[in-house]
């Protein structure tokens, strides 16, 4: 057996690593960036006398919530100079992710996009508290604020998402009957097909993070978006599919040309109608949507 398996402060780490790693994607919408934190998490965990932690999660999710609240405020001076929409990275998640709803929920793109107008703290004192329910005194310790203080900013953070998130929760089955009949009418050019599925408000973005081909403003209305995506992904002149995924938790579409994967396309349903479409074709956010990534409340 290698020293590592019998190291204290390594299996703590290892154990509670798919939280840690959920934890900071959430707070960050970028899985590159949660290695990242990870790894600082890491350095400093290793450097800290065990003998005065008391419960090692509760530790290893301070040390986690800190680095990403720093990185976060540097992630903000990027993403003001980025080409076009700034959309969360998307991950091939396994079956386990789907079946926990609030799982599933909290990483779905659509509350993605709701954290992303959230300022860093809120995000971290909301992701904290209503996904990994974590007390509002350990929580303090995490952001640097008082109980009374947190207490504040989640009531604040609760209200705002609960203003923009999603009005109900959709099944799985809704969500792929939904993509469904958009992939077929983008098969087969079908407009009308397309304005059936479509809410009349639907926006769609679009994130090629300059580097591919991508709307540089968000494209509104039904009609609008029908004849971009018709005019775009389904008149293409090159060999593409476009055949089902699932990723955050939720069911989605994978875009390959020539066998390649060009893009995924996750959705935000309501009343069993697209009301957002979200198509990431930046490839270096393109790294996780060919393995499965664990992701963990517990």
């Amino acid at each position: 057996m290698s020293d590592h398996t019998t190291d204290p402060a390594t299996e703590a780490f290892v154990a509670h690593r798919n939280l840690l790693f959920t934890v900071a994607y959430e707070m960050l919408g970028s899985a590159v960036d949660a290695e990242d934190v990870l790894q600082e998490t890491w350095l400093r965990w290793v450097r800290v006398d065990r003998a005065e932690v008391r419960d090692e999660r509760a530790y290893l999710v301070r040390i986690t919530t800190r680095q990403s609240l720093n990185r976060l405020r540097s992630m903000q001076r990027r993403k003001e100079s980025y080409v076009g929409p700034w959309l969360p990275e998307p991950m091939l998640t396994a079956p386990d992710v789907a079946q926990d709803v609030e799982l599933a929920e909290s990483v779905s793109m659509a509350l993605m996009l709701v954290l992303e107008t959230l300022a860093p703290t809120e995000r971290a004192v909301f992701v904290l508290r209503e996904v990994f329910d974590v007390g509002y005194d350990e929580i303090a310790e995490a952001v640097d604020k008082s109980p009374a203080a947190v207490r504040q900013i989640a009531h604040r953070a609760r209200r705002h998402v609960a203003a923009r998130r999603p009005r109900e929760t959709v099944s799985p089955g809704r969500t792929r009957r939904a993509l469904e009949s958009f992939r077929r009418a983008i098969d087969t050019g079908d407009l009308q097909g397309l304005l059936d599925v479509l809410a009349p408000e639907v926006v769609f973005m679009a994130d090629g993070g300059g580097i591919r081909k991508a709307a540089l403003r968000p494209v509104t209305g039904a009609d609008a978006v029908g004849r971009f995506i018709l005019g775009g992904i389904g008149r293409s002149g090159v060999a593409l599919t476009v055949g089902p995924t699932v990723v955050n938790g939720h069911p989605a579409l994978a875009v390959r040309v020539d066998g390649e994967m060009d893009g995924v396309i996750a959705v935000r349903v309501e009343d069993d109608r697209i009301t957002g479409l979200y198509y990431v074709r930046n490839p270096e956010k393109l790294t996780r949507v060919g393995h499965e990534t664990p992701l963990s409340r517990r």
